[in-house]
């Protein structure tokens, strides 16, 4: 049977710069749907963990999930019914930090030495295990290193993911203490002299690699070659339940086009957006622009353009590779545009609705 009616939208975003993020801190994706009686909801709305674990598996029904692209490459290759309906890339803090005690000043210094690589032991996405091992390798591929060359030091962690946390319609499922702990493990290894050196990225590195007074071994956000960023942040994804695409693709289109209202509000109003933002990942407003490139106001529009999806497959062959998923599938088979092209759609034809009167 069709499912047509539909009473709760839900949504999840990672605590990074999303449209999404915009959109329901300015109301809009409630307003939408307010005259279908459809109330749109955060994952956090619900006390039930099986429910808020869908940010990671995408199987709650009727959902949209926007951030890393690690969970749902995962979620996919598990055969679970989601699809990639957007884009983005993030330009963001992504470095490679060493206490200045250690002598390892460049990515070439790091042969021979130890890097940390946290293990969530209680997590089937070990989303930043992946992102550390990418990272690392990916800066050391540049000065003709592997895997081979260093010794990759396993850190075992018991700590969940998402903690426990009150219900909330709009809130995110991390929190600033969530968030500022994200790196204790590695951390603690490297001050301890466990590890030479470690992986992090996202709004939290700044202050970590001021606290430490660190040593940046490699910046990747500032590489040259945008390829080495390649990560879990690098593209973002948007994704939506496949179910929901199939039988009420007008509902699909219709927050999609919220979300690229939302975008093209936040490259008009940098200041506004950016404390949107800033509260989104969890700091002050002050590590801005150390966290983000000064255009990232500019960057929320999903997309679906060639080079983001050569990046998203880029990101999927290398979980591939490397165990983070068992089963290879097709990124374009995966994608669907034919939301966004209608959200476009709705957006123009809004504006020249707008123009006439």
């Amino acid at each position: 049977m069709t499912n047509t009616s539909i009473d709760t939208i839900w949504y999840t975003r990672c605590p990074v710069p999303t449209a999404s993020a915009i959109a329901i801190t300015n109301g809009w994706l409630d307003e939408e749907f307010a005259t279908d009686s459809i109330a749109v909801k955060s994952l956090r709305a619900s006390a039930d963990r099986s429910v808020r674990e869908s940010h990671f598996s995408h199987k709650q029904a009727n959902s949209f999930r926007h951030g890393g692209n690690a969970p749902p490459i995962w979620s996919r290759s598990q055969g679970q019914d989601v699809v990639v309906i957007g884009l983005t890339w993030l330009p963001q803090y992504q470095s490679i930090l060493s206490l200045p005690t250690s002598g390892i000043r460049n990515i070439a210094d790091l042969k021979g030495k130890r890097l940390a690589l946290p293990r969530r032991v209680n997590e089937k996405m070990d989303f930043w295990r992946a992102s550390a091992l990418q990272g690392f390798l990916q800066a050391l591929a540049t000065v003709g290193l592997s895997e081979k060359d260093v010794e990759l030091v396993d850190l075992p962690i018991e700590e969940p993911y998402i903690g426990e946390l009150t219900t909330s319609d709009t809130g995110a499922l991390f929190d600033a203490r969530q968030y500022a702990s994200s790196a204790r493990a590695e951390t603690f290894a490297l001050i301890r002299g466990e590890v030479d050196a470690l992986y992090n990225y996202g709004s939290a590195g700044p202050a970590l690699q001021e606290f430490l007074g660190a040593t940046v071994v490699a910046d990747l956000n500032k590489h040259p070659d945008r390829r080495v960023a390649i990560n879990n942040g690098t593209p973002n994804v948007l994704t939506v339940s496949g179910e929901l695409l199939r039988e009420r693709p007008d509902l699909v289109a219709r927050y999609l086009a919220q979300l690229l209202r939302a975008a093209e509000w936040a490259s008009e109003h940098k200041q506004e957006a950016q404390a949107i933002i800033a509260r989104e990942v969890s700091v002050a407003d002050e590590w801005m622009p150390y966290a983000f490139d000064d255009d990232v106001h500019t960057c929320l529009a999903p997309t679906l353009d060639a080079e983001l999806v050569q990046a998203l497959e880029v990101r999927k062959d290398f979980m591939l590779k490397h165990g983070f998923i068992q089963k290879d599938f097709s990124i374009s088979d995966w994608i669907k545009p034919e939301p966004l092209a209608e959200a476009k759609r709705l957006i123009e034809q809004s504006q020249s609705s707008h123009t006439s009167t």
